[in-house]
């Protein structure tokens, strides 16, 4: 479950980027952030991920309160969260299994258990065959799968992604699209940020919450 009560996010030289927002995602629930550019969309899911914090009000992910989380406590709690970049922030010197490798080595889990279940998450992506390949041999789209691969390895609860088909063809877009589907099928929490949400899921039930200039509205 997430909530958020009340949250205002403000930047130096007074920008809010967040006014006053309160929602309630359920667990296992697919949500669409929708809004215009600069409506708060990149900036709520920073919070929902702990890269920044509210100015004000409360933020509670898996039972904490992010405004309130002490630094030693982020990556335990970043470890149920897998994030997908609009600039998917691949390292271009390593290879797509070394990429997805990455955050469990940092967790420092046994090389074979990681080597195991980075393949299990390139394979689900359609990318175990590329798994020697360096990102920048790969299509927009296959990059795109690795990112999610990266973000899914750690066998997150919640998935966030930010403009996760802006600049992909629509056969690789739709490649994408199912990947979010087939992860939120097994109950992960999966919150997309775009600016057209009506275009991503048609006939699906999903929750859409639409930001205009910081503000949610109904």
């Amino acid at each position: 479950m997430i909530v958020g009560s009340q949250i205002c996010k403000r930047y130096p030289g007074g920008l809010e980027a967040l006014k006053n927002v309160s929602f309630e995602i359920a667990g296992g629930e697919m949500a669409l952030v929708g809004g215009h550019s600069g409506a708060g969309k990149t900036t709520l899911l920073k919070l929902l991920s702990a890269i920044e914090r509210p100015t004000s009000g409360s933020l509670i992910v898996n039972g904490q309160n992010l405004v309130a989380l002490r630094p030693a406590a982020l990556p335990f709690l970043r470890r149920n969260l897998g994030l997908v970049f609009q600039d998917q922030k691949l390292l271009f010197d390593r290879s797509a299994l070394e990429n997805v490798l990455l955050p469990l080595e940092i967790i420092g889990l046994a090389p074979r258990d990681a080597q195991r279940r980075a393949r299990a998450a390139l394979d689900k992506v359609g990318l175990l065959t590329r798994e020697k390949t360096n990102p920048i041999a790969l299509s927009g789209g296959e990059q795109q799968r690795l990112a999610i691969a990266r973000a899914v390895v750690n066998r997150p609860t919640i998935l966030l992604a930010d403009e996760p088909t802006a600049n992909l063809d629509e056969e690789s877009a739709r490649q994408v699209l199912d990947l979010f589907i087939a992860f939120n099928q097994v109950r992960v929490t999966v919150i997309i940020a775009t600016h057209a949400p009506q275009n991503l899921f048609p006939g699906m039930a999903v929750r859409v919450l639409t930001l205009n200039h910081g503000t949610l509205t109904p």
